[in-house]
Parts: C-alpha cells; sequence; structure tokens
C-alpha cells in the first residue's frame, strides 16, 4: 500500500469518524480562533474575550473610557470591526492620549461607535454586500462603504480612509469581530 493510499484511508477513516460523532466530541475538537495571542470563545461576550488580546489593549482601553464596556456585554448582536493596537499607532502622534481623556468623551465615543454595526455580519454577507457595491450602517449612525480586493474585505469610512480586515469571523455570545488594521474615521 503506497503512502498516499494509506493517508487517504487515513483521512477517510477520521472523517468518517467525526461524521458519526456526538455533537459535544466534534465541539472538543474544535479549536478556537486566536487572536493578539488569546483564544476566542465563542461562550464569551466581545469585550469578554478582547480585554485576553495583546493586539487589543489599546482597543479595551478607549472602549472603558468611553464607558462603552456595559453595552458590548450587552446581548447584541453586534458586528465589531476591532483595530489592532498597530491601527491605532498609525493615527498622529498624541491621538489616542488626547482622545482618552475625560473632556473628550464625546469624541471617543463617535470613533468608536463608528466601528459598531448592528446585527452579526459574516465575512460571507461582508463579500456579498460588497459585490453590491454596499454599505453598512454604524452605531454612530454613519455609514461604512464595504468592498473587496484579493479575497479580502474592505472598508472606507466618510473621510475616504480604508481599512482592510485581517482577521474575519471571531465569534462571540453577542456578535462577530472583524480585526481590521486601520482606525475608521466618522
Amino acid at each position: 500500500m503506497s503512502i498516499l493510499h494509506r493517508r487517504g484511508v487515513a483521512a477517510a477513516m477520521t472523517a468518517l469518524a467525526l461524521a458519526s460523532a456526538p455533537a459535544a466530541f466534534a465541539q472538543m475538537m474544535h479549536t478556537d480562533p486566536m487572536v493578539g495571542g488569546a483564544a476566542m470563545y465563542p461562550s464569551k461576550t466581545i469585550v469578554e474575550n478582547a480585554v485576553n488580546s495583546k493586539d487589543h489593549t489599546t482597543l479595551v482601553a478607549a472602549v472603558k473610557a468611553a464607558g462603552l464596556v456595559d453595552t458590548l456585554n450587552g446581548p447584541g448582536p453586534f458586528t465589531v470591526f476591532a483595530p489592532t493596537n498597530e491601527a491605532f499607532a498609525k493615527l498622529p502622534a498624541g491621538t489616542v492620549d488626547t482622545l482618552v481623556k475625560p473632556e473628550n468623551k464625546g469624541a471617543l465615543t463617535k470613533i468608536l461607535t463608528y466601528h459598531v454595526v448592528a446585527g452579526k455580519y459574516s465575512a460571507k454577507d461582508l463579500m456579498k454586500l460588497a459585490a453590491k457595491h454596499g454599505t453598512l450602517t454604524t452605531v454612530e449612525g454613519e455609514t461604512l462603504a464595504v468592498s473587496s480586493g484579493d479575497g479580502k474585505v474592505m472598508l472606507t469610512d466618510a473621510k475616504g480612509g480604508m481599512s482592510t480586515v485581517t482577521i474575519a469571523n471571531v465569534y462571540q455570545s453577542n456578535g462577530v469581530i472583524h480585526v481590521v488594521d486601520t482606525v475608521l474615521m466618522p
């Protein structure tokens, strides 16, 4: 028996075993996606997962400063376009420090809620929307244009800035997170 044939038989046996296994066993075999070095558990809320991502410490601090923790721990569902620390670092020097000051809570809240859409949009949903040159209305009230290229979803903000989804479909108990590489501006 050739090695390719043995691998094929082994793969077929594994597939057969998984197909006939109880749902609980299949769930145990599923690995939760990693974001920022941390597993993202679909049983936890957006905030409960985000606090564990080392790539989203700036976002978490901003959400806390804006007083949005309770909202994003709420039932949702929400679709969150979550900028990484590197995305925040692209902003002009001092921008984040200025935004997290108590006197700038309104501006910070406006920016953060511009990254949130009511409802649960998967990458597949976003690609369908991109094919129609569609838009999403954010919780902040303005729209994001959705497009695609090279198999990736891209968002264009109100100022013409573009952000690319780098990690899609990170499901949460109250929605879905799509990690983005640039902060979106209303």
